[in-house]
């Protein structure tokens, strides 16, 4: 009994040293783990700063064809999404109430031309007649009378006869430009009033291929807008396709909805693949800075502070933090300009340096001054369990113009 005690008391003995050995290399290898230090290169390319708004998307042109007569429409030739040509044919009113007037005008002025010779010949009678003493001078002066109100009377039955034909030239309602029948008011049969105003018959567009984007942009983001600005926006029905336009003018009339106030911003857009359609609704950005080509690094390498408990093998020089004015400026820019801080790793050290920064899109971060192309930036560490480094490349946003450059990060071990 006493031999099979110590045999279990020893047992027990190396077990629990066998499981301390175990804790402390498991717990030695642990602090011993090997930290990666995430580097990337600043590269050149496309960066920008937009805002966002919302619009409709218009044609840039419409005409509201309306009727300047009353009376019964007879016809009717085209219908909503017709292509018209300039002069065509609309629609007709009936023509037989103008067509009756047109007559009553013709005769009134033959009635008026044969009293007008009629006095022309007694006025030549009367006035031989005055010279050779015949009649007295109130005679002749009634003749002369009686002839002038007949020429006003014909000029001003021709006045008529011009007005009626003009009005039954309006029983035909034509095209005054060429393009798409947008709105159709009115049907055969139908009958339509113009005592008071042109009632409209029909909306027409002038060139479906260039649309207008009427976007409304909140005060607080309108003094960044400029015309000629770059522009990308999507609408519901094609949500994976990017439409791209330019900023055309900024409205000084501005909309007031719940307090907030908004400026009406004309966005000119090619529309020659016909998708776009009047009234859509547009999700736009429009991108008030741009520079296709900057030195940029990611956004998170301005982030990055150093542990100096974890990176023990590496020299830490940290920069002199001096009283320079929080919005430094870099010469010959007139961009946002502001001082960051990265990290810059040069073999074994670790350089804290100062830089001066401006567009941000929250992925990467546009460099005025203080690195060069050919310089290591530090963007994060990982250990060799837990590479979770975000790479350099993130994803941008599908509203950003494609750059067609590759990204890597290099990765430098202790």
């Amino acid at each position: 009994m006493t031999g099979m005690k110590k045999i279990i008391i020893i047992s027990s003995v190396l077990i629990i040293a066998a499981a301390a050995v175990g804790a402390y290399y498991y717990y030695v290898s642990k602090q011993e783990q090997k930290i990666t230090i995430v580097t990337v290169m600043p590269e050149y390319g496309y960066i920008a700063k937009s805002i966002t708004a919302t619009g409709a998307v218009e044609p840039v042109d419409t005409v509201t064809v309306g009727a300047q007569i009353s009376g019964l429409v007879s016809k009717v030739l085209v219908d909503f999404n017709s292509i018209v040509k300039q002069g065509q044919l609309l629609a007709q009113i009936d023509p037989t109430i103008m067509e009756a007037g047109t007559e009553q005008a013709k005769a009134n002025l033959g009635n008026a031309k044969s009293n007008l010779e009629f006095q022309k010949n007694n006025y030549d009678r009367q006035s031989q007649l005055f010279q050779l003493g015949a009649i007295s001078k109130v005679d002749y002066q009634t003749a002369l009378n009686q002839y002038e109100s007949a020429k006003a009377s014909v000029a001003n039955t021709q006045a008529q006869v011009k007005l009626a034909n003009k009005n039954l030239f309006y029983t035909n309602i034509y095209s005054p430009i060429n393009g798409v029948i947008l709105n159709r008011n009115i049907s055969t049969g139908q009958t339509i009033a113009s005592s008071f105003n042109a009632p409209v018959l029909f909306v027409i567009a002038k060139d479906l291929t260039k649309m207008q984007v009427h976007a409304n942009v909140d005060e607080a983001d309108v003094g960044g807008v400029r015309d000629n600005q770059h522009v990308s926006f999507t609408v519901d029905a094609f949500p994976d396709d990017i439409f791209t336009g330019i900023v055309n003018a900024i409205q000084l009339h501005p909309s007031v909805s719940a307090n907030v106030v908004t400026y009406p911003t004309i966005i000119a857009v090619d529309n020659k693949s016909m998708k776009l359609k009047p009234g859509m609704t547009a999700s736009v950005n429009i991108y008030t800075q741009e520079d296709s080509n900057a030195l940029l690094i990611p956004s998170k390498a301005v982030n990055f502070k150093p542990d100096s408990a974890a990176l023990k093998g590496y020299k830490i020089i940290r920069a002199v933090r001096n009283s320079i004015k929080k919005n430094a400026t870099a010469p010959n820019t007139n961009k946002e300009k502001q001082r960051a801080y990265v990290w810059i790793k040069t073999g074994d050290t670790l350089t804290e340096r100062m830089i001066i920064i401006g567009l941000n899109d929250d992925t990467h971060v546009e460099i005025l001054k203080g690195l060069s192309e050919n310089e290591e930036v530090i963007t994060g560490t990982a250990t060799a369990e837990n590479k979770t480094a975000t790479p350099a490349a993130a994803q941008r946003s599908p509203f950003m113009p494609q750059m067609q450059r590759k990204k890597t990060d290099s990765a430098a071990k202790k």
